[in-house]
């Protein structure tokens, strides 16, 4: 038998810390955008997930300040339809969590916290240097509820650490990737407890 809970009789603060400490663990996309003015931002996001791949789609759901008030990051991206999503692995979590931290549009939140970039191959927002993975993308389409806004983009080019993807095959080198999640709370998590239901213990994580 399980417990059962009537949504519609929770507050949504309620239902946002059940949902998100249940729905786990969620990767986290760090997001980089450009203000109107060409200042970068940058700011990490647990609701993230891929979409799809014909077109290439990855989903972020970007909640409301309190009182409604907008992130700077649906700004930029509804103001230049492009944006760079991160992954994120250990030795960058700290640098990501800084970058949580409100500042006003104008300060370069990467200089700020030292965090060094390369320019994109294909959108205008930069690239943090020492991500494993980033997914270039282009604005496909939006949407608003009243507590987020949710955008959906295009990948326009992924990058990716050198050596993470054997490009003979198209496959990522499994064993060389560990990226962080969110799990509740303020809890994160690794993936490196990892298992196969093959039937072959032995299984080599590189061949799957």
């Amino acid at each position: 038998m399980h417990d059962v809970e009537d949504f519609d009789a929770l507050t949504p603060y309620e239902r946002y810390k059940l949902m998100a400490s249940l729905i786990v663990p969620r990767p986290i996309a760090w997001v980089t955008t450009l203000g109107p003015d060409g200042v970068p931002n940058a700011a990490p996001f647990s609701m993230f997930a891929m979409v799809g791949e014909d077109p290439p789609l990855v989903m972020v759901s970007i909640d409301r300040l309190p009182g409604g008030a907008r992130k700077d990051t649906a700004v930029n991206i509804d103001a230049t339809g492009e944006f760079v999503v991160h992954l994120v692995d250990r030795p960058l979590v700290e640098a990501m969590d800084a970058t949580s931290v409100r500042h006003p549009p104008e300060i370069d939140e990467l200089a700020h916290r030292a965090i060094v970039t390369v320019p994109a191959a294909s959108v205008r927002p930069p690239v943090i240097a020492e991500a494993p993975v980033a997914l270039e993308c282009v604005l496909f389409s939006r949407m608003d509820i009243p507590s987020r806004e949710i955008y959906f983009g295009r990948v326009q080019r992924l990058r990716t650490r050198p050596g993470l993807v054997d490009r003979a095959r198209m496959r990522v080198r499994l064993t060389d990737y560990a990226p962080v999640a969110r799990f509740g709370a303020s809890f994160y998590t690794t993936t490196r407890e990892r298992f196969t239901l093959t039937g072959d213990p032995t299984t080599d994580i590189d061949s799957l």
